[in-house]
């Protein structure tokens, strides 16, 4: 016969004092911050080689493969071009002249792809790989992270073809290219943060990943994308809007880290075509982002790939 109720030591602690005495741990409980960010670390193979495998995967049902990586950008940039350079004369106000607007109009497009794919990839980070994020224990912030990492993969491959395109309209190389390096660290960083933030919005909604185009599309016109924003802004008769919208414009993170681009690639751009504290506004939207986002990503670690 089993012994009588209450008559077993254990039958008179709590849960938590049980779970206690046999060492145990809820299954999935998040850990603290610094325990998650060594994880993190010691998954860094992982995180780089799952971005590496989506980049190859990517394409690998077309025809043309790895050169859609390029051939996208470039036609959006020709699409823009015809419609806005053409059509509706967008070249006014561009720094050096409207010589300048096809390297002007590449960057952008460029650059802004690289934060648009970031955050669409993003927002389906979670709610898109469910199958691997109840199979396998890891830190869930190696998925947007290892997003973010392919989408700046992909903006290296294009480059190359993106400096061709400025070489051909007379931008020789210069000690400025390499202010490019830092840009596109710090432009990552906010890529990263505003992914982490979007994956975890995303895991319980995953409508948003309807809605994001509109935002983003809304962004690209906001940011100067194909045009000159300053100018636009304050040049256009039409238009006519003080000096300090346009500051506050400039100074969104899109703008931004075009703008430093701009500013590196293209000669005749000077500081007085760019934001006033440019590298101060790249520094505080990259470590604002990426340490927000990181923070309110790990807050919900223990409910992703649940209910």
């Amino acid at each position: 016969m089993g012994a009588p109720p209450g008559s077993h030591p254990d039958d008179a602690l709590r849960p938590d004092q049980l779970a206690a005495r046999y060492g145990l741990s809820v299954s999935g409980a998040r850990p603290s911050l610094s325990e998650y960010v060594r994880q993190l670390w010691d998954r860094r193979h992982f995180i780089m080689a799952f971005s590496q495998a989506k980049l190859t995967a990517q394409y690998s049902q077309a025809k043309l493969g790895q050169l859609w990586q390029v051939a996208t950008p470039l036609l959006n940039a020709a699409v823009y071009w015809v419609i806005f350079g053409v059509i509706l004369g967008a070249k006014e106000g561009i720094p050096g002249g409207q010589h300048n607007y096809v390297p002007f109009l590449i960057i952008g497009v460029f650059i802004f792809t690289f934060t648009q794919q970031s955050v669409m990839s993003g927002v389906r980070a979670i709610s898109g790989n469910l199958g691997l994020v109840r199979a396998l224990h890891f830190p869930r912030a190696a998925l947007p992270i290892s997003f973010a990492l392919q989408q700046l993969q992909q903006l290296l491959y294009s480059m190359i073809v993106m400096v061709v395109v400025l070489i051909a309209f007379g931008q020789y190389p210069s000690w400025r290219w390499l202010l490019a390096l830092p840009a596109l660290l710090l432009q990552c960083m906010f890529n990263m943060g505003l992914a982490m933030v979007l994956a975890r919005m995303g895991s319980k909604t995953p409508d948003l990943a309807q809605l994001l185009p509109f935002v983003l599309r809304t962004l690209m016109y906001a940011s100067g994308v194909m045009f000159p924003l300053r100018y636009m802004l304050t040049n256009d008769e039409k238009a006519g809007f003080p000096v300090w919208v346009a500051d506050v414009m400039e100074s969104n993170p899109i703008a931004v880290y075009m703008d430093l681009m701009r500013y590196a690639f293209i000669h005749d751009y000077s500081y007085a075509n760019i934001a006033p504290h440019i590298w101060a506004l790249a520094l505080g939207w990259a470590v604002l982002f990426f340490g927000a986002g990181f923070v309110y990503f790990w807050k919900a670690e223990e409910r992703y790939g649940r209910g």
